[in-house]
């Protein structure tokens, strides 16, 4: 089996994912013959909206990450009528097929995924319905046309089937446009095998909190509960993971060591014993980067290592950002398959700690951290690069 890397597409600009346990289908790039290439779209959590719009066109795959849009060489898998999505109806697993199709055997290095332009015809092509407001129209870069480019190692081998997902976080890819009620479509897209296996669980309903399984501190696949409190992650490759369960006013709830097997989709909590989050006070860290930075906040815990607890990219306008933290110490727990509980404890010593990263394509990542935050406390931690 070849192992492919996870790639994950920062605004058109790549950035490896750094995750050793990537892996996937597909054979090793025999010479002659024929395979096929087959693609889906799923979507990482959302953040604030009520529907995220996108109208795909098409997926087009070459043998040279360097080749430009007008080049011999492209192959395509192409959605005709192209199809508009609401990004938010493809998490917990759920998958929107775009199609397959067959190419020579070899090694393909670049991807890219072609939206559909806005127009007077069709206005909304892109589109977000902020929580509470009206639809409204998602400005695309100019330079985007050509498709969202992401450069991958796919092999296809005669005979087989390379099967891939692309993961289009929606709420790291809309950035909001300052005070004039306009957002930009930025996205940020992962490009991850088809695999069978995840994590599936429950927490508590209706604690609006986002659940992610991370790996070194990076998130490897995260997702939103349904009504009821189920959340599935996939897919996912084998090998251990730390789940963080965070969301606005909760306490960071962690689960580390959670297991990940080939073909098997690991439980974590059940329906009637779902996992618990309390409630947290918050403090407030906040901020201006330069445009197209990607900030993520971070927390150093005792025994599991670095964990993201929130992140997106800054307003595309202003280059503002602001999280609001929970300050009471966050709940780790080794993993314990049901009907065995999971026995949390406090993690005193990372109570109201964070770190504040700074991402922006072409820079090394830059890092700080700030005081202890408390209750009601607002923190600003600014970005300048180089």
């Amino acid at each position: 089996m070849t192992a492919y890397p996870c790639v994950r597409t920062f605004l058109g600009v790549i950035a490896l994912a750094g995750l050793a346990a990537c892996g996937g289908g597909g054979g090793g790039g025999d010479a002659g013959g024929t395979g096929t290439l087959r693609m889906a779209l799923t979507d990482a959590p959302s953040c604030g909206y009520s529907a995220v719009n996108v109208t795909v066109e098409k997926v087009r795959v070459h043998q040279s990450s360097s080749a430009a849009e007008t080049d011999a060489g492209w192959s395509e898998i192409v959605l005709s009528p192209a199809r508009r999505v609401d990004l938010l109806t493809l998490t917990n697993g759920v998958l929107m097929e775009l199609g397959q199709v067959p190419l020579p055997t070899g090694k393909y290095t670049q991807m890219r995924l072609v939206l559909a332009s806005n127009s007077g015809a069709n206005p909304l092509a892109n589109s977000v319905v902020p929580t509470g407001q009206a639809e409204t129209a998602l400005k695309t870069p100019s330079g985007q046309q050509s498709g969202v480019k992401a450069n991958v190692n796919i092999d296809i081998a005669a005979n087989k089937m390379a099967d891939f997902v692309l993961d289009f976080d929606a709420c790291k890819s809309v950035v909001s446009a300052g005070a004039s009620g306009q957002y930009l479509l930025k996205p940020v897209v992962s490009v991850i095998p088809r695999y069978i296996s995840g994590v599936q669980g429950y927490v508590e309903p209706g604690v609006g909190a986002s659940v992610s399984l991370q790996f070194n501190g990076e998130l490897v696949r995260a997702t939103t509960p349904d009504s009821t409190g189920k959340f599935l992650l996939q897919p996912v490759a084998p090998g251990n993971y730390t789940l963080v369960v965070a969301g606005a006013g909760r306490t960071t709830t962690v689960i580390a060591g959670v297991p990940v097997v080939a073909e098997t989709v690991t439980p974590v909590g059940t329906s009637t014993a779902p996992l618990s989050i309390p409630q947290s006070p918050v403090a407030t860290l906040q901020g201006t980067a330069p445009l197209d930075t990607q900030v993520r906040v971070l927390q150093s815990l005792t025994s599991v290592g670095t964990i993201e607890v929130a992140g997106r990219g800054v307003d595309g306008v202003t280059g503002t950002y602001s999280f609001a933290v929970p300050t009471l110490a966050p709940r780790v727990a080794p993993y314990a398959a049901p009907p065995s509980g999971l026995t949390f404890a406090a993690d005193t010593a990372a109570a109201g700690r964070y770190s504040v990263q700074a991402r922006l394509a072409g820079f090394a990542d830059k890092t700080q951290t700030p005081p202890v935050l408390n209750a009601g406390d607002v923190q600003t931690v600014d970005f300048r690069f180089p």
